[in-house]
């Protein structure tokens, strides 16, 4: 198992930082054995995202700036300052700012099992520029990781079919040289 120490310090502030898409980056702030909480930032002119769901976690969201778009489970809500949000394992959700102000919030996952790994995975993509001209991956791209990061990020929809759907596009999308890391990952902050 690989062991990742990320500095707590402001100077390292951008090697905490990851893009997940060209409207989202998290920010972590800490990591323990029972949650992961980052502050995640949306970016003006973002779209829904496809709905998906955690399996096995939990979500807290506390708005601290701008106005945040949701639909949990089917209902849609615009959230402000100061509203929290819990999505709770297993329900469907979709967040975005659709405003021209960026959405700033506090995002504690619990448990965090493998949701640090599947950021630095879609940060790696953003960084390496596999993504398409909109900045987000591709099917082939989402097909090897989907698969991969399958225990903390699923597409809502029946997963009887999504599943095989998905492998099949996971394994061209490895000969095409979509590879996620192929070890769990240890990361900790290390305090300075």
């Amino acid at each position: 198992m690989d062991h990742i120490t990320l500095p707590s310090s402001r100077d390292a502030a951008a090697a905490r930082t990851f893009k997940l898409t060209p409207h989202e980056s998290v920010t972590v702030r800490e990591v323990r054995s029972d949650h992961l909480t980052v502050e995640v930032v949306y970016s003006p002119g973002g779209r829904p995202p496809p709905a998906h769901f955690h399996p096995a976690q939990d979500e807290h969201f506390e708005i601290l700036a701008g106005r945040l778009h949701v639909v949990l489970d089917g209902q849609k809500k615009e959230l402000g300052p100061g509203a929290t949000c819990d999505v709770p394992r297993g329900t469907p959700h979709r967040m975005w700012n659709a405003g021209s102000d960026p959405v700033r919030a506090v995002w504690v996952t619990t448990p965090p099992k493998r949701t640090l790994e599947w950021f630095m995975a879609l940060d790696g993509l953003q960084r390496t520029g596999r993504v398409g001209r909109d900045g987000m991956p591709g099917l082939l791209a989402f097909g090897v990781y989907l698969t991969a990061y399958r225990d903390v990020f699923c597409l809502a929809g029946p997963q009887w079919l999504l599943r095989p759907a998905l492998a099949g596009l996971a394994v061209i999308g490895r000969l095409r040289g979509y590879q996620p890391p192929a070890s769990r990952v240890l990361i900790s902050v290390r305090e300075e």
